[in-house]
């Protein structure tokens, strides 16, 4: 009980701070390939930090509500994750949270921000096929959907679960909103001038969706760890290099591939939850 305590705390505190560099190493490491000088690292909270000092604005005076209910449900979500609490409990809060964030964008009477909403929605429904899978994999490799008890066998899920490993990995292209699937919005500029569903939102209501970004970033790639750990020193190790490889595969997918359209992420999402999710599913149960 002690250790959940200590881990949900770890997470409260770190979990934006290493959220924050995530997003500046991003930055920085897209600017080298595109021959740029870049920002620095920590230009993400520059950011943020005057987003808080801008004046409050919002379209409807329930926008501001739903951003919290947003940023406590994501908190929430990680919360439950690195207490070792139930997987599928994860990936039901976290999605109630995005529900948040779309109601707030249909709330503000945009239509730029109603045509983001809409494609959040769609993207919403092309990755959580492929979560839900997931969860089932583990549950079937492990016997559990306990996060708590997923960490403890001495049995790494890596090679038994390879192909929802590769499809988990596929949808991180769409959870992460990195070209080509960056469709509701975008983190850098050159995607479009609109910024889709945030573009009504302004000031500190960014900002906690750029902070509620940097929470979800960090377990979502908790999802990569519980691939390799095994209740060993070295798959915890294994399991946060390949994370840290994860995330910046994203940020060389991002830089290489425009935007395409919605179809094609919509299609290519289950295809892929069918093929390489549903055969592995298919495998872990003649296997167990």
């Amino acid at each position: 009980m002690v250790f959940r305590i200590i881990s949900v705390v770890a997470y409260l505190v770190l979990a934006p701070i290493l959220g924050c560099l995530l997003a500046g190493l991003d930055r920085k490491l897209s600017a080298k390939m595109q021959r740029r000088v870049g920002p620095p690292i920590l230009q993400p909270y520059y950011d943020v930090r005057k987003l808080f000092e801008k004046e409050k604005q919002s379209p409807t005076r329930f926008q501001d509500f739903y951003i919290i209910a947003y940023l406590v449900f994501l908190i929430g979500a990680g919360a439950i994750f690195f207490a070792g609490g139930d997987l599928l409990l994860v990936i039901f809060t976290e999605t109630i949270g995005s529900a948040f964030l779309i109601i707030a964008a249909y709330s503000s009477n945009s239509p730029y921000a109603e045509v983001g909403a809409e494609r959040e929605l769609l993207q919403m429904m092309a990755y959580e096929p492929m979560m839900l899978l997931t969860a089932v994999g583990f549950y079937m490799f492990h016997g559990s959907f306990t996060v708590h008890d997923l960490i403890s066998p001495d049995r790494m899920a890596f090679l038994p679960m390879i192909g929802l490993f590769l499809g988990f990995l596929y949808i991180l292209t769409i959870k992460f909103r990195k070209s080509p699937f960056d469709l509701s919005m975008s983190h850098h500029a050159h995607q479009e001038l609109v910024r889709g569903i945030t573009t009504e939102f302004v000031g500190r209501t960014m900002g906690w969706i750029e902070i509620s970004h940097w929470y979800e970033n960090v377990f979502i790639l908790g999802f990569i760890f519980l691939f390799f750990t095994n209740g060993s020193v070295a798959g915890c190790v294994i399991g946060a290099l390949v994370c840290i490889a994860a995330y910046f595969l994203e940020v060389l997918i991002d830089n290489c591939f425009a935007r395409m359209k919605w179809q094609f992420a919509f299609k290519s999402a289950w295809i892929a939850a069918i093929v390489l999710g549903m055969v592995n599913i298919f495998i872990l149960q003649l296997m167990f």
